[in-house]
This record gives structure tokens, sequence and C-alpha cells, in this order.
């Protein structure tokens, strides 16, 4: 029985790819293996939205060739799909199969598995127009460090949108989603092997259902009325998410039928889920709607993850992206006065071409004056055939990086003042795993109440509901959620007791 290793590069839904990838090689009858020295077949599933991004996956081919020249090494992936002759030409690659066949990998592996390198076909590129594809790969993704709890599962895939600087869109294609039925039958199987939170995902999350009512880009049964939004009607007379240039045009109640607030109401109604929590979210698709129901529903997770890239109004046009700082302060504002303990984190991008000093502060400022608790703070990096690639005026590598270290340090402290905000408060964590070891303590005037953290020698990782780390006194089992008093901050984390 041959034995296979899926290696994943980049962001949750190359990891969502790689889970269906495994599932694919399962139904084969292969066997996985936990490390690609074990494996007869090593496939490497890349992201390709930074040069980074490409120089480590030639780095992880590079190497396990020179582990192994004898065993067979596929790259798939974004990187593949963008330049698939690039990674052909390098040496031990045995297939590059692009996104665009990613849904029939298993099969394409096992028609060569066995033969050997110097006797393969010379055709051994696998890629074609990513725009002509309808496949959605989905499988729910497991943490290797907390494969018992709080799985990963892409309800979406694609993207619509034409951002300048992002590469994305020409690697994954049109924005497709994941039919509500398939959605409510993976979350009911994850709910019934024992998982009490799930995370759902997608290239671009909140544009979820869009393509299934088109005729023109959708060839699969419909689902009825009934079974789209059975249990989940709201009442709400909201026809626009918001009134951005983009999305002024009522919408058709057909449309309405499949918009992301009502995948969420499907899940809550439809499954048993004890706790939903949603990943990155554009601006435009926090609607009224949205806002409402995570705020008011105790089984969605108090954390909005909104994509800013910059506080510039010129650089976002130069971005291409679909709402202005005013928008997006709006919006922000929304979701603190109706969420006050929610996590509210962002995407910013520093060095943009011809990123101006004014223009960065105007990025700072609207940080500074927001209430995010995290950021992920991006250099740009060009991507070749975007339009940001050919932009003059291309900002100059070493004050793109001080630029970065800049926002970073203000995430910083505003992490840090989110988190002493919860000492001395009650507040709901999953728990993760359990650690032996001693806990520290937080600044000296914390350490009488967390006393007891000193002669502790075990204490288990949490993540709260608001997206905090925690260490929990004591040994808990995994994947329980508990009401935990906050003690003390220790460097990024909570430190707390059961209560």
């Amino acid at each position: 029985m041959s034995r296979f290793y899926v290696q994943n590069f980049g962001c949750r839904a190359t990891q969502a790819d790689g889970a269906a990838i495994e599932r694919q090689f399962l139904d084969q009858g292969l066997r996985p293996v936990p490390d690609s020295a074990e494996a007869d077949i090593v496939v490497i599933n890349t992201c390709t939205v930074t040069a980074q991004a490409d120089r480590d996956a030639r780095a992880a081919i590079r190497r396990l060739h020179r582990q192994n020249p004898e065993r067979q090494i596929i790259v798939t992936g974004c990187y593949a799909q963008r330049a698939p002759q690039e990674v052909a030409a390098l040496p031990g690659v045995s297939r590059v199969i692009g996104n665009s066949h990613k849904h029939e990998l298993a099969k394409l592996i096992r028609q060569t598995s066995f033969v050997p390198l110097s006797e393969l076909a010379k055709e051994r590129v696998f890629v074609s127009d990513i725009f002509a594809h309808t496949e959605l790969l989905a499988a729910p993704v497991f943490d290797s460090a907390n494969q018992r709890t709080r799985p990963n599962l892409k309800v979406q895939d694609g993207c619509d949108n034409r951002c300048s600087f992002c590469i994305i869109p020409s690697v994954r294609g049109h924005s497709r989603s994941l039919p509500l039925a398939e959605v409510i039958r993976e979350v009911n199987a994850l709910v019934e092997a024992g998982y009490r939170e799930v995370v759902i995902s997608g290239i671009n999350l909140g544009r979820w259902g869009r393509d299934l009512h088109d005729p023109r880009r959708d060839s699969r049964p419909r689902l009825s009325g009934r079974a789209q939004l059975a249990g989940a009607s709201t009442g709400a007379k909201e026809t626009v998410p918001y009134s951005f240039a983009s999305d002024t045009t009522e919408l058709s109640s057909a449309a309405r039928s499949y918009r992301f607030e009502n995948l969420i109401h499907a899940i809550l109604a439809q499954t048993p889920l004890e706790k939903l929590r949603i990943s990155s979210v554009e601006p435009m698709d926090w609607s009224n709607q949205l806002i409402a129901l995570m705020a008011e529903s105790t089984r969605i997770a108090k954390h909005a993850h909104v994509p800013l890239q910059s506080g510039s109004d010129s650089v976002l046009r130069r971005m291409h992206r679909r709402y202005r700082p005013w928008h997006y302060r709006e919006k922000i504002e929304k979701i603190r006065a109706a969420m006050p303990t929610a996590a509210i984190g962002a995407d910013v991008m520093v060095g943009f071409p011809a990123e101006t000093d004014a223009e960065f502060e105007d990025t700072r400022r609207i940080i500074e004056d927001l209430p995010f608790t995290y950021l992920h703070v991006f250099t740009y990096s060009a991507r070749p055939g975007t339009p940001a690639a050919a932009m003059p005026n291309q900002v100059p590598l070493h004050v793109a990086r001080e630029r970065n270290r800049i926002l970073r340090h203000l995430a910083d402290e505003k992490h840090g003042l989110f988190m002493r905000s919860f000492v001395g408060k009650t507040i709901e964590a999953i728990t993760l795993n359990a650690h032996v070891g001693t806990a520290g303590l937080g600044c000296p005037a914390e350490q009488s109440s967390a006393k007891l953290f000193q002669t502790s020698s075990s204490f288990t990782s949490a993540l709260t509901d608001n997206y905090l780390k925690l260490r929990l006194h004591g040994y808990h089992q995994p994947n329980r959620w508990i009401a935990a008093r906050v003690a003390s901050v220790d460097g990024d984390a909570l430190t707390a007791f059961a209560v």
C-alpha cells in the first residue's frame, strides 16, 4: 500500500484543499504517514500570495528531492496554477497539478505512481483555465497541534474582486460556494464526531451563495426554498449589506435567499453545533443583519476579522478596494457597539506602490483610533501579472519594513490593553492541549491574584470565545467549553482558573 504525505503552505483555504486531497487518497486506499520521510508520495500544496511563499515552496521541493530522489513529488496549489512550467523545471518534480485539476489529483497520481522518474512521460503538467473551474474541494481541516478541537471548514473558494495587488483570482478563479446542504452535512458530521467549535472560512467568505442562484454559472441542482432557509427566517427588511457604491442595487428575493447571513442562520437552525466561528469577511459584507446576528447569538464566537489593507483613501483607490476609509470606520464602530468585548482584527498592507508618508500616516491614525485587538501586518510583495506590479514609484524595502514595524508595535499595544481588560473577569474558553510546566506570572500588581500559578506544574491551553490565548490552571480534557476567571496576563496569553 502506497504511503502519502501532504505538506500545505499558506492560508486556511489551502489547508482545506490539502484536507480534501487527503480524503481523495484515503478513498483510494492509500495510507497517510506523519512525516514526509516515510512517504512514497509527497504532495506540496503551494501558496503564491507573496514572492516569499514561492521561495518557501521551491526550498521544500529541493529538500525533499535531496532526501530521497526516488520518491514522487507532486506540486499543486496556487503557485502550480500560476507558474506550472517554472515549477515543473525543478529537480524531482513528478507532476504539476494546478488548482484547475486538484479535484482529481489522487486519480492522476495513481495513474503514474509506480513509474520510475526516468520513464515518466514528458507531459507532466495538468493545468487549465481556472475560470472554467466549477469544482470546490471541501473537507474539514484539523490543526496539527489541536486535532481534537476547532476544525476548519472551507465553504467558499475563488474571488470576483480584482484588487490591483492580488494574484489570487487568477489562480483560484470565480467565487464558488459549497451548497447549503453540503455545508450542513459536513457540520453535522463534525458535531457527531464530538467537535464543539467549527470555523468556517473561504477566500472571500462573505460572498458565499452569490453564485448559487445565478443560472449562468451554476448548473448544480437547486436546493428548495425550504431547504435553503429551514428555520432561518429573520424577518429582516434590509436588502443591501451597506451603502457602498458597489452594493446599492436592490437584490432580488432569490439573491437574498443566498446570502452569507442565511448560511449562518441555517447552521444555527439545522445543526446542534455549540460554537460557530467566522473567519475573515470583507468590509462590504458586514451587513447590519450579520452584525446583529453575531451579537445576539451565544453560539457565534465574538470575533470579527475585517480586512483593512490601508487607511488612505487614495491608496484604497489604487488598490481597487470597494470601500472608503469612512465606510470602514463606521463598520468597525458598529461592530464594537454591538459587541463590546469582541475581538476585532484586520489585515493591513504597508509599502504599496507610491505610498507616501502622509498616506501611511492615514493608515496609522485609523488603526490608532479604532478598537482593534490584533492586526496581521504585511509588507507589499509585487506579484507578476498584477496591475500593482507595473505601477511606478515602488516603495523601497527598508521604508516598507519600518512602516511594518511601526504598525506591529501599535498592534501589540492594543492587544495588550485588550487582554488586561479581562483580568478579574470570568470568560468562556475552549480547551485545547494540556502541558506540564509552570505558567508564568504577569506584572507585580497581578501576582497576588495569580500566586497559585507559582506552584502549578501543569496548565491547559485554551482559546477564549473572543480569540484570546488562555493558560488554564491544571489539567483539563481537550474540546471542552469552560468558564474561567482570569488571574493575570502572561506575555501573549491570559492565565486563569476554572470556575
